[in-house]
């Protein structure tokens, strides 16, 4: 009886098949997250064209994640996951504009705020790091000055490059809209920055 075959009981094939299942799962759900965490840039841009505020675009893109994680199991395949998250974060600020427009008003706007956080590189000179932000700044100023449609349109496609089915998709209007709407916003952009050369 040395070439006796022993075999595992069926029990003991289904508590590994259940936990190698389980940690195909998990691993899955990482690999996800990762992948909304790869908007995060684009999001949090998005919300300070929205709120003009560090701390509310900053709650703002965290409640997106706290609401985009646990509705991920449910989202598709060949879904859209980066205008999935900007219709979540578009959602979910509209609703804070009825809470507020409810309640007592109170705005601390900060005229410094910054969309960009600015990186100088070593190999440029204090005249040259000193025009590129003195030209960021005015973008900022020229986009901040636009309507909210124009503003969030720009912001939508130039920093968060979406695209225009996917700025509709997030806008719910029509690609046509999307593409007049950012036509007129670039045109008054350029105007406004040639204003101010």
């Amino acid at each position: 009886m040395i070439n006796q075959v022993t075999t595992m009981p069926d029990s003991f094939h289904n508590e590994v098949y259940a936990e190698d299942v389980s940690l195909l799962s998990a691993t899955v759900a990482k690999q996800k997250n990762i992948g909304l965490l790869h908007y995060r840039t684009s999001l949090y841009s998005y919300a300070m064209s929205l709120t003009r505020s560090r701390e509310d675009s900053e709650d703002l893109v965290q409640e997106t994640f706290a609401r985009a994680i646990p509705g991920q199991k449910d989202l598709l395949a060949e879904s859209n996951m980066k205008g999935w998250l900007f219709t979540i974060l578009k959602h979910i600020w509209f609703n804070e504009l009825r809470r507020r427009r409810n309640a007592p008003q109170s705005i601390s706007a900060s005229p410094d705020a910054d969309i960009f956080d600015s990186i100088p590189s070593d190999s440029l000179g204090p005249s040259e790091i000193y025009m590129k932000l003195f030209e960021r700044k005015q973008v900022q100023e020229s986009i901040q000055g636009l309507s909210p449609r124009l503003r969030e349109i720009i912001v939508l496609r130039e920093y968060a490059e979406l695209s225009y089915r996917d700025i509709a998709a997030v806008l719910g209007c029509p690609m046509g809209t999307v593409m007049s709407r950012l036509t007129r916003a670039r045109q008054k952009l350029q105007v406004s920055l040639s204003a101010m050369a």
